[in-house]
């Protein structure tokens, strides 16, 4: 059985629609339909991520995440809630969630986001594992500065590897042009989003089998980059 998810929201449309698609990528599934009820459940069963809805009878998501903190539970906490103004994004994050997704969602984007923060879990419970970075065909070796593509070793600059470095620690995940520069080039960079446009297409020609039609690394129109996540083919 699979990592063991803690589903907390007291809509079953909802919980169904969540727990069918986690479910269906193997993984174990609690459910919790009040917030008193999910503190219980995380500490008697200890999940390894909780999906947490905002908007909760008895206590709300905003408590939950608070005390589940305060009790040093350290679990990955990815929260819904239909409300999706900045304020409370930044709120929940600060609070000590991991993500937030806002509701209508996309199913496939919350495994996709189930998964990657699953595998930061488990790489920073797991230091050893740290130095390589396994995504599908592509494996990156960060102490030796190495990339293998479908096992052959490609040579790539330490921007570029960079670049790749970023995008595989996210993979399903959408990365915005801007999130690149910042992480890849500083704040203090003032060449423009174009700069990341060229570098991705330099490591296309090196890491894919067709840099015309890219499998590995996708374009998001009008937003950025994302690495496909190819456990989800």
């Amino acid at each position: 059985m699979g990592s063991k998810i803690l589903i907390v929201d007291d809509e079953p449309a909802i919980v169904e629609l969540v727990k069918y698609n986690l479910e269906r990528e193997g993984f174990s599934c609690l459910v919790a339909e009040d917030g008193e009820q999910a503190l219980d459940i995380a500490q008697k069963e200890s999940p390894d991520l909780i999906v947490l809805d905002i908007m909760l009878p008895k206590k709300d998501g905003y408590a939950v995440c608070r005390e589940l903190r305060a009790m040093g539970l350290q679990m990955p906490i990815l929260m819904l809630s239909a409300k999706g103004e900045e304020i409370d994004r930044v709120l929940g994050l600060e609070i000590g969630a991991d993500d937030y997704l806002p509701k209508p969602f996309s199913t496939r984007e919350l495994v996709a986001r189930v998964k990657a923060m699953l595998r930061r879990q488990e790489l920073a419970q797991n230091p050893a594992a740290t130095s390589v970075l396994r995504v599908g065909e592509v494996e990156l070796d960060q102490e030796r500065f190495e990339v293998k593509v479908r096992g052959k070793k490609v040579d790539l600059t330490p921007k570029e590897f960079e670049l790749l470095h970023l995008l595989m620690q996210n993979p399903g995940k959408v990365l915005t042009r801007d999130m690149l520069l910042i992480k890849g080039w500083d704040f203090a960079y003032d060449g423009g989003s174009r700069t990341v446009d060229v570098h991705v297409r330099r490591l296309r020609e090196k890491i894919e089998e067709n840099p015309a039609e890219p499998k590995l690394i996708e374009t998001v129109y009008g937003v950025g980059y994302r690495f496909r996540d190819q456990s989800e083919d």
